[in-house]
């Protein structure tokens, strides 16, 4: 049996000769090809972070403001349409805040003049044309820190289907040329492996969306979808 390994990506052949065949295995010259398939859509979900910060001298009272300013929040996000499973809070924190106070001797030192708590929570956006208006209304509730948004596809199955398809047929492909090359022809595919799909942001703008006043444009762009495959092909006399 001899083996031929090629690489669709870096085009790199190495062969190697192998021991005769035994039972159940394939017969023959193999053909080892590494193939990708890649599939584009514009993002149908996004997820953006939203927090609050509040600042006084009173812990307690910090903590208890951001809290209600965040409830407000949370509350209006859920009014516009988000469910309670899409909004996650991703954290809370409260730190001591630090100024020179000077002492009775004169000597300026360090201390505590007061305390800042953030909160702040994970939003998916399952409707990506109600992105801009999301937006807006995080806004008007009071929102102190906004970032994102990331876009993804909900479904990529279908899209991971097609890639697959592409990939199979770049393989094959290559491995007929194998065969040409070498006075043989294909025969059954002995084993497939798949790498881990993923999903990559593209910069190319597709398609724009607005909130209804225009205030808080959204630019979808594409996501890309891959999947790697390794192949052994079977070459035949």
């Amino acid at each position: 049996m001899k083996l031929v390994a090629g690489t669709l990506l870096a085009g790199l052949v190495v062969l190697a000769t192998g021991c005769g065949s035994r039972g159940g295995e394939a017969e023959g010259t193999l053909v080892n090809i590494s193939a990708q398939g890649e599939v584009s859509k514009a993002p149908d979900v996004a997820e953006i972070s939203a927090g609050v910060t509040t600042e006084g001298k009173d812990s307690k009272a910090v903590m208890q403001a951001n809290a209600e300013q965040m409830d407000k929040l949370i509350k209006a996000v859920e009014k516009a349409g988000i469910e309670q499973k899409d909004v996650q809070t991703s954290g809370i924190s409260l730190s001591p805040r630090y100024g020179p106070v000077t002492s009775s001797s004169g000597v300026k030192r360090p201390q505590i003049t007061g305390y800042m708590a953030r909160n702040t929570v994970q939003i998916k956006v399952r409707k990506i044309e109600d992105l801009g208006g999301i937006l807006d209304v995080l806004t008007e509730a009071g929102a102190t820190n906004i970032h994102g948004p990331s876009f993804s596809i909900g479904e990529p199955e279908p899209l991971m289907a097609e890639a697959r398809k592409q990939a199979v047929e770049k393989a094959r492909a290559r491995a007929q040329s194998f065969a040409e090359a070498l006075g043989m022809r294909v025969g059954r595919i002995v084993s497939i492996s798949e790498g881990a799909g993923r999903g990559i942001p593209l910069p190319m703008m597709r398609a724009e969306m607005a909130s209804a006043d225009a205030r808080v444009p959204i630019a979808l762009g594409e996501t890309k979808v891959t999947v790697d495959l390794d192949l052994v092909f079977e070459l035949r006399d």
